[in-house]
């Protein structure tokens, strides 16, 4: 048993008899009452999401799992194969623990993979993805002094907001966990 104080984002716990995983977490102190935590998590078997509201010194009862880097090699079915960096080990892993944040993978990409014993139960991928635009729109010369966007399509398959002045060819960092653009990379 642990308090929920010790709860941070990433942390595995046992909620209603179910695996989950916190995505947010925030204390909060409103007016005159007494503080309480926010808690979004992420139930590990059926991705859906869970907003949970604590008492300040509530237990919980946190899950340890083994937390490992991996490089992800390729696709094959609902399934993405990845490779354990020391041992070498392939291990296929659902795309369902990679959530919306799958359209931003690709070969060769190192991915953190959760283990509850032998079995994958979370994955993530690094917070920011650097990828090549594969199609857009040209950009109208001179326009870039509204913070107009325009779609444009990935190397993995992605469609993101881009502003004006990024053309087909270029590399851009996106926010793997909301999918927006960050800059250009040079």
């Amino acid at each position: 048993m642990a308090n929920i104080s010790d709860v941070s984002r990433g942390s595995f716990l046992r909620f209603n008899n179910e695996l989950v995983v916190v995505t947010e977490y925030e204390h909060r102190t409103p007016g005159n009452l007494r503080a309480f935590y926010q808690v979004k998590m992420r139930n590990v078997k059926t991705g859906k999401f869970v907003e949970n509201r604590f008492r300040a010194g509530e237990d919980v009862t946190m899950v340890r799992v083994d937390v490992k880097d991996q490089q992800y090699l390729y696709q094959e079915g609902d399934s993405y194969v990845v490779m354990d960096n020391e041992t070498f080990d392939q291990i296929y892993v659902p795309a369902a623990l990679f959530g919306d944040s799958a359209k931003f993978i690709k070969e060769g990409m190192n991915v953190r993979i959760s283990f509850d014993g032998d079995t994958p139960v979370y994955a993530e991928l690094p917070q920011n993805a650097e990828l090549e635009v594969t199609y857009t729109e040209p950009g109208v010369r001179g326009d870039t002094a509204t913070k107009t966007l325009k779609q444009a399509t990935l190397e993995t398959g992605a469609i993101v907001n881009v502003p004006l002045f990024v053309n087909i060819g270029e590399r851009i960092k996106v926010d793997t966990q909301t999918g927006q653009y960050i800059e250009r990379v040079k």
